[in-house]
């Protein structure tokens, strides 16, 4: 069977047969193939979901069914008429089911396609205010859900501790014989090693909780409509429990970069204040109600430790000879970690200014 009558065999698992189905390929994702479905007048989105990553595909589709019901159930109090724009929509299988598994063991799943809506990848001022009024409406009406607490779809995911044991073990098997070079920067990680597990200790203390967490929360995970306002998140696959900060501080580090993630030239990166304090003040619009007094103060430190984090991730991976990131060429690990570290580095010389602009824009 060729390739294109396989993907028409699987979708009529969701929606039936129908000999005049379109199947086109959707996107550029890193992680799930994505193709767009035209049948019967209706388009949706196919998935084949990574299950190398996301190992437990069931516990997955549990948690986005849990957390886009939720979100419908709030929209439809709230009198919100064009609900299917503003919530991801799962199409179960004909036998009810929310994902369906090939002869191959490959995963898919089909969701209701967002018409007229568009993502950016480059970011300004004004659609940062956006994208925080949409995390920080996201997480609220995530905070009261009921029942278990979600699956953690990848265990670990922001645990500093855990991120730093994983480092130090590739420090100590030297894998790729890389050490020599970088000692100095093995330095710079472990002098900031007991600051940046502040999160993990909080939380054994009672003081700071896990919440429902994006967990991936860049600009290019929210749909806006024609007019550049909020529509949804979407790509929820890393919806789980965590600290909010880390939600707060993944969007700085990927939004609020001056420079390149890989760029080479460190002069160019930065932390941009204005992209800083337009997040801020959209996300403390609408977070700041369900919020304790100690999440938000360390919400600029989330910006920080979110950096940190994935300094040590790329730093790691490089002294482990480059087994998880996709590289480009021999040093492109080690190029990332120095960029996400001069990005540290400003972040730490800008945080008094950046605790100024969370406590005005909590209004604390």
């Amino acid at each position: 069977m060729d390739e294109m009558n396989k993907l028409k065999e699987i979708v009529s698992q969701f929606i039936g047969d129908d000999a005049n189905t379109e199947i086109k390929p959707l996107g550029k994702g890193h992680i799930n193939d994505s193709y767009k479905v035209v049948s019967g007048g209706k388009e949706y989105v196919l998935q084949r979901i990574n299950h190398h990553i996301f190992k437990n595909v069931p516990e997955l589709q549990n948690n986005i069914h849990r957390v886009t019901e939720h979100i419908r159930e709030k929209l439809e109090a709230l009198g919100v008429t064009d609900i299917d724009r503003r919530v991801l929509t799962l199409i179960p299988t004909q036998e009810g089911a929310l994902y369906y598994q090939d002869n191959a063991g490959d995963y898919w799943r089909v969701m209701d396609f967002i018409k007229d809506s568009k993502s950016y990848d480059e970011i300004n001022p004004e659609l940062a205010y956006r994208a925080g009024m949409a995390f920080g409406d996201f997480q609220k009406m995530l905070a009261d859900l009921p029942g278990e607490p979600l699956f953690e779809t990848i265990p670990n995911f922001h645990n500093m501790e855990a991120r730093l044991k994983t480092f130090r073990e590739a420090v100590e098997a030297n894998k790729a014989g890389r050490l020599n070079q970088v000692a100095g920067l093995v330095k710079e990680i472990e002098d900031r090693a007991e600051e940046m597990c502040k999160a993990e200790k909080l939380h054994r203390e009672g003081k700071l909780p896990k919440r429902i967490n994006h967990c991936d929360t860049k600009v290019n995970n929210i749909l806006f409509d024609n007019d550049d306002q909020v529509l949804c998140v979407v790509d929820l696959d890393t919806v789980m429990p965590g600290y909010v900060l880390s939600d707060f501080g993944d969007f700085i580090r990927t939004g609020a970069n001056t420079g390149a993630e890989d760029d080479r030239n460190l002069d160019n990166i930065s932390v941009d204040l204005d992209i800083f304090e337009a997040y801020a003040k959209g996300y403390l619009k609408n977070a700041a109600s369900f919020l304790s007094d100690v999440e938000i103060e360390n919400l600029a430190f989330g910006a920080k430790l979110l950096t940190y984090m994935q300094t040590v991730r790329f730093f790691t991976d490089y002294i482990d000879g480059d087994t998880y990131y996709k590289i480009a060429y021999p040093e492109h690990n080690l190029v990332r970690t120095e960029a996400q570290f001069k990005l540290l580095q400003s972040l730490e010389e800008n945080f008094g200014e950046m605790q100024r602009i969370v406590k005005e824009a909590a209004g604390k």
